[in-house]
């Protein structure tokens, strides 16, 4: 159906799309030929009027949404298209992933090596407080490479029940336990290298060991002045209430193959909640339904993908500098 002759925004066909369920994912949002993608204001304006009408059931729908060729082309625009969406803004306290804030609410994505891929995971799932939407946005258009893959969570919770029944039974009985060892600073060689000053938001030991608390995060000290964090056991399924299914919520895979750096074995980061170890194979097979139902759309610059952290899973592909991706999350 053709948008209202006042709406900013119409739906587009893009060939990285694909249909599960009868809906295109991700939904494409660009301008109108009535809109003026020279002026920001514009754009903040129908961001604002057409959210609840436009954005909002799409995202719902779809569980991510991609808004290409509007006037948000930096970090600045950036910010304030987020503000414009009117969602909370969430502190990342519990995250793993080194990033720095950039302006306003805005951060860098994660800054590991650019030769390094980032596994399959929904944001922050490791802690009891995450994000319900995340925002993407390229500044820096990649030399080559360097997609955010992203797939439904759903699809791959039913996936992984009909090839592995018994697993996914063990996994909604017992949950996940996520163990992390993080030195004092940030290590960017790392793709979990975010220390605990930063991790915590403070220099005070005491500080950390209260907000671990508040995550139900156990705290080890370590000789060398870092800490071993210890998260669960945490539920690795969860019920979407807002659209009745279950959902494959965890970072199972990205701890299992991606939490490697000087401190941390990813065989030992994620364990059954009972503590023992998960099968290879299985895990290896949950990768490669991960990568058969993702869709990776190439980043164009002042592209901005919005994500259901609910509904979708997210990952990194390894790329060609420069890149440059920015990233907002929200309550």
């Amino acid at each position: 159906m053709a948008p209202a002759a006042e709406s900013f925004f119409q739906e587009a066909v893009i060939p990285e799309q694909r249909l599960v369920d009868g809906v295109a994912f991700p939904a494409v949002l660009v301008p109108t030929s009535a809109a003026d993608v020279t002026n920001l204001d514009d754009f903040l304006t129908a961001v604002r009027s057409e959210r609840p009408s436009r954005v909002e059931p799409l995202l719902r729908s779809a569980g991510a949404v991609l808004l290409r060729g509007f006037p948000a082309r930096d970090a600045a625009g950036f910010d304030r298209a987020v503000d414009a969406f009117d969602y909370d803004e969430l502190p990342y306290v519990g995250g793993a992933a080194p990033r720095s804030n950039v302006v306003g609410r805005v951060f860098t994505a994660n800054e590991s090596p650019p030769d390094q891929k980032i596994p399959f995971h929904h944001e922050m799932a490791q802690v009891p407080t995450f994000p319900s939407k995340l925002f993407f946005f390229c500044e820096v258009e990649p030399k080559s490479g360097g997609e955010t893959p992203i797939v439904l969570s759903h699809y791959v919770y039913k996936r992984m029940k009909e090839k592995y029944p018994e697993f996914v039974e063990k996994l909604e009985n017992d949950g996940l336990i996520y163990t992390r060892v993080l030195g004092e600073g940030d290590d960017p060689s790392s793709p979990i290298g975010r220390g605990w000053q930063s991790t915590f938001l403070t220099k005070d030991r005491n500080v950390a060991e209260e907000r671990a608390a508040k995550l139900g995060m156990k705290l080890e000290w370590t000789d060398d002045g870092g800490v071993k964090t210890i998260m669960g056991p945490i539920p690795a399924i969860k019920w979407d209430e807002s659209r009745g299914r279950k959902i494959w919520f965890n970072s199972m895979v990205a701890a299992y193959t991606g939490w490697k750096d000087a401190r941390n074995d990813p065989v030992k980061a994620v364990t059954f909640g009972d503590g023992s170890p998960l099968p290879a194979d299985i895990i290896a097979g949950c990768g490669e339904i991960l990568e058969e139902e993702c869709v990776a759309v190439p980043w164009q610059q002042g592209d901005i993908l919005v994500i259901d952290n609910w509904a979708v899973l997210h990952s990194r592909r390894s790329f060609v500098p420069p890149r440059r991706i920015l990233a907002s999350l929200c309550k």
